[in-house]
């Protein structure tokens, strides 16, 4: 299983895939399976900035196409290669809500500083499943 360093470097490694020609600005995630295996997620913009994905999407996204469901996920890992640290963005937030257990480490990284969190933290008073299905 990998660390957080680790997971936190896998990101980093599929920042490298990132396709940002309009904003410059990189992001890569790496969602580590409780079986070991990783999946890569990266920004992929686009000049009509609303189908844009983030890196987080993407990397769970993977996950989840490849069968994998949020008990199967152990940690996500987010980096960026901004001045500061960049946490989710408002619809990652809503996505990662549903997609991870609440309590999944979620750890953030622009290779100077790291902050460790989790859905519950990023985004209180979530709207969930619960508020739609009843």
């Amino acid at each position: 299983m990998l660390t957080k360093e680790e997971l936190i470097a896998e990101a980093f490694k599929a920042m490298k895939n990132s396709y940002a020609p309009y904003s410059k600005y990189h992001v890569g995630a790496a969602v580590l399976c409780k079986d070991g295996t990783v999946f890569w997620g990266t920004n992929i913009e686009n000049a009509s900035f609303g189908a844009t994905n983030c890196a987080e999407r993407s990397a769970v996204f993977a996950a989840y196409s490849r069968g994998y469901r949020k008990d199967s996920i152990a940690a996500l890992a987010i980096v960026s290669d901004g001045d500061r640290i960049a946490g989710p963005c408002g619809i990652c937030r809503q996505v990662l809500s549903e997609l991870l257990d609440h309590h999944t480490p979620i750890y953030l990284s622009n290779g100077r500083e790291s902050q460790d969190t989790d859905i519950d933290e990023l985004l209180p008073l979530q709207f969930t499943t619960e508020d739609v299905i009843r």
